[in-house]
């Protein structure tokens, strides 16, 4: 029941990075993979996604900064985050998109501290 999971997450302080990995079951690689944040007090966003053929879209707020990518494997997508800053604080959920549902992990916390 538990399709893909996050980790990685942490505190840092602006300025830093992290890497956040999603592995999920093998059959959702052949989908588009998400990732999401929810800020604290405020509603979940879209980060970034990556297709199955590797074209990637970024938040404005992180282009330059993130980098989602995915590993040989095919069922692992990371996310690396640079110049952290304190705005990027929040829970980052991945999520597989499918024509009839999605998919959502249960999240990992990213705290950036000033």
């Amino acid at each position: 029941q538990v399709q893909l999971v996050e980790s990685g997450g942490g505190l840092v302080q602006a300025g830093g990075s992290l890497q956040l990995s999603c592995a999920f079951s093998a059959f959702l690689s052949q989908y588009t993979i998400a990732w999401y944040r929810q800020p604290p007090g405020y509603k979940r966003e879209l980060v970034s996604q990556i297709t199955v053929s590797g074209r990637t879209t970024y938040a404005d707020v992180v282009k330059g900064r993130f980098t989602i990518s995915r590993d040989a494997s095919k069922n692992v997508v990371h996310l690396q985050m640079d110049d952290l800053k304190s705005e990027d604080t929040g829970l980052y959920y991945c999520k597989a998109i499918l024509a009839s549902t999605d998919y959502w992990g249960r999240g990992t916390q990213v705290t950036v501290t000033s």
